[in-house]
């Protein structure tokens, strides 16, 4: 009787708590909702983000090298030449040379092999890269996210049926216990009802406990560390209607919008920019150097005052390099050979890529058909198990089965319910798997 009366006295502060919690919840969250959320608190968006602005910044004209380099220089010149004992010099006795000289520097590269426009062609494919990550790591996100959304929607629907279970346990349980009372039950129907009362309470508070675990983790994805107590309410359900899909149209759709496959086909340009790159390096290089030298100096003799020349002077120049190089090794050849293969290498990924992708997305869509008909199925069996359940208790009432009897009907109707839950949940992961594959996911969000 204690611990009937103490698990009574769990069972119904469980449920004040809830009903108050769900009395105070107010705010809606769809799996829209969920996705916005996280796409604005996510740190990795955030990085990526600073990096392709990086990259933009990056990608200017300046930066690969088109506009000349003009420097300023200014050099303060001092020195002492001792000619008390150099009876060869015009300027006797201990000379003080002071000068200030300035120079104006203007250097531009006019050719190197194209070199210039090869290097803005691989600014241009980095800042395009850096846009294809940030929309693969929101892409990532968007399924983390709207996983961890049904997650927790699945084990809210599994905590709703231990709920209704545990309501008619106890139910029963409470019925019979007031039979015995009035000496009207068998003690054996008692102790089973109670067995599968006590049994049906750590169901579900265990299961309470997963649900609140799934939004934990739900809230960890939205990176929204106070999600639980803004009693926010799940409204997609995880048996949403889905559309077919058609492997030869989501074949199609993937090689256009995969971002993996995308990311590779970047990588094979900046290959092939770096093989023209390496080939400017077996060019002659022309290059402009022009400016302009002022200097302004001061000669002394230190011991005689009346000794002092002021001289000034200014220079301009303008010279034209070129430069070839001859034979190094044949380095540069070697280099533009090596990447050429690379080249190759990258194409051979691609196809590669493509080959599994096609295959991945062959077995994907297999598999969700497949999970489609075992969702059908479980529908119909959980149809039959409901109605066996609800049969099997008016037989009870009218003593045709025992309680024994009964508690079977009781876990085949509340397994035959959780299969059909785990099944709508793995037909809509397998869902989510495809339409990241084609690339729907960043193009809807």
């Amino acid at each position: 009787m204690i611990l009937k009366s103490k698990f009574r006295l769990i069972i119904a502060v469980f449920s004040a708590l809830l009903f108050f919690s769900n009395a105070n919840a107010q705010k809606e969250l769809t799996a829209k909702d969920a996705v916005f959320l996280a796409l604005e608190n996510n740190y990795q968006i955030s990085i990526a983000k600073k990096q392709e602005e990086i990259a933009v910044k990056n990608n200017k004209w300046s930066e690969a090298g088109l506009f000349p380099t003009v420097t300023l220089a200014v050099g303060q010149n001092n020195s002492i030449q001792d000619n008390t004992d150099n009876p060869f010099t015009f300027t006797p006795g201990i000379i003080l040379s002071q000068s200030i000289a300035p120079s104006l520097n203007l250097n531009w590269n006019l050719f190197s092999g194209f070199r210039v426009k090869i290097s803005k062609l691989r600014l241009e494919q980095l800042e395009e890269q850096s846009s294809n990550n940030v929309i693969a790591v929101v892409e990532a996100t968007i399924q983390d996210v709207l996983k961890a959304y049904y997650t927790a929607q699945l084990q809210n629907d599994r905590k709703e049926l231990f709920q209704n279970v545990l309501t008619s346990s106890r139910e029963r349980f409470e019925y019979y216990e007031l039979k015995e009372k009035y000496s009207a039950a068998n003690s054996l129907d008692l102790l089973q009802f109670k067995n599968q009362y006590l049994t049906d309470s750590t169901n579900f508070l265990m299961q309470d406990i997963s649900h609140q675990n799934a939004l934990r983790n739900l809230g960890i994805v939205m990176n929204d560390t106070v999600f639980i107590e803004q009693g926010y309410i799940l409204t997609d359900e995880i048996g949403a209607v889905i559309t077919d899909v058609d492997f030869n149209a989501a074949n199609k759709e993937m090689m256009a919008n995969n971002q993996n496959l995308k990311n590779q086909y970047i990588n094979l340009e900046l290959q092939r920019s770096n093989t023209s790159l390496r080939r400017s390096f077996l060019y002659p290089v022309l290059s402009l150097n022009v400016g302009a030298n002022p200097s302004w100096s001061k000669i002394r003799e230190i011991k005689d005052d009346l000794f002092e020349q002021d001289a000034n002077n200014l220079t301009y120049y303008g010279n034209l390099n070129l430069q070839y190089t001859l034979f190094n090794n044949w380095k540069n050849k070697r280099a533009v050979e090596v990447s050429q293969i690379q080249e190759e290498i990258a194409e051979l990924n691609i196809e590669s890529m493509k080959q599994t992708l096609s295959s991945t997305l062959k077995n994907l869509i297999d598999l969700y058909q497949l999970r489609k008909q075992l969702v059908a199925i479980s529908q119909e069996n959980l149809v039959y198990a409901e109605k066996a359940y609800n049969l099997a208790k008016n037989r009870y009432d009218i003593g045709a089965i025992n309680s024994i009897d009964l508690a079977t009907f009781q876990n085949n109707y509340q397994n035959t319910m959780i299969q059909h839950f785990e099944n709508q949940f793995n037909k809509m992961d397998t869902y989510l798997e495809i339409y990241k594959m084609t690339g729907k996911l960043s193009l809807n969000y």
